[in-house]
């Protein structure tokens, strides 16, 4: 496989959650012999769109990996900063040409279901891994 370098860029709020999702996904770079290249922390979900288009726009990294957890609170904020997070960050991998995985878990979500879904740090280094190996393909 290529020696990819990949960004990862994660929210500290809630960082008991994302924490560990920081050591899935660096544990799976590992595994896979890919290089975390630039780690990029963040105050929250809403800043992570910022940080990865500086990341892109530096050109360093061939793809970058986006990690949070929104839990549920007593309004419906958690519904808007998921909906507006991904959506900015998908606009900025379509625009750099380069695969951002959405690692970001909720909304609608309480502390224990963050908990039993860390292992989407992991995952969003897995598919951004996928995509890179599919677009050279294309």
């Amino acid at each position: 496989m290529k020696a990819y370098k990949i960004g990862l860029v994660a929210s500290e709020f809630n960082f008991d959650v994302t924490s560990m999702m920081i050591e899935r996904a660096k544990a799976e770079a590992e595994f896979l012999g890919v290089e975390i290249a630039k780690t990029v922390m963040v105050p929250g979900v809403m800043e992570i769109p910022l940080a990865v288009k500086a990341l892109l726009e530096k050109g360093e990294v061939d793809a970058v990996v986006t990690l949070g957890a929104v839990i549920r609170g007593e309004t419906k904020h958690d519904e808007v900063v998921v909906a507006q997070a991904s959506r900015l960050i998908s606009d900025l991998q379509l625009k750099h040409g380069k695969p951002v995985a959405f690692g970001v878990t909720g909304p609608d979500m309480t502390q224990l279901q963050a908990m039993d879904r860390i292992e989407k740090g992991r995952d969003a280094v897995d598919a951004a891994v996928k995509m890179l190996q599919r677009l050279e393909r294309i």
